[in-house]
């Protein structure tokens, strides 16, 4: 997938998570699955879809050699790329990801309800990126 195609398909996604964000409360995520799952799902896809534009454009621009996704993220801080404050939240996200893969049951439901509030920065780093390429 090209990389104006992954932008596309980020700015989509955020779209459908604040539309979920509207349509259930926290009571509601706690009491269904189905919500909890939409939630977890949303947000790791979105995030995974910024992960793998931050490497994407960290290859593409021979920015450095990453060996992780913190790495990538950094890497366009210094390719001027993302501004620092926004890459401090982006790899915030990386972390939740994280717990979404491998850590999936132990995620607290009023945390990961939370998670809704930020939706706000995905859309930043849409915006930075489209600026600064």
């Amino acid at each position: 997938m090209e990389l104006t195609e992954k932008l596309k398909h980020l700015e989509t996604n955020i779209v459908t998570l604040r539309e979920i964000k509207s349509s259930i409360s926290l009571d509601d995520l706690k009491l269904h699955k189905r919500h909890e799952w939409e939630v977890r799902y949303g947000l790791f896809e979105s995030i995974q879809i910024v992960i793998d534009i931050s490497c994407k454009i960290s290859s593409h621009y021979n920015l450095g050699n990453p060996k992780s996704y913190k790495e990538c993220i950094e890497l366009l801080v210094r390719g001027n790329y993302l501004s620092l404050e926004l890459s401090k939240k982006i790899i915030s996200m990386v972390g939740l990801r994280n717990l979404l893969v491998h850590e999936y049951a132990q995620i607290d439901d009023e945390k990961l309800y939370a998670f809704l509030n930020y939706l706000d920065d995905f859309i930043l780093f849409v915006n930075e990126i489209k600026s600064n390429l």
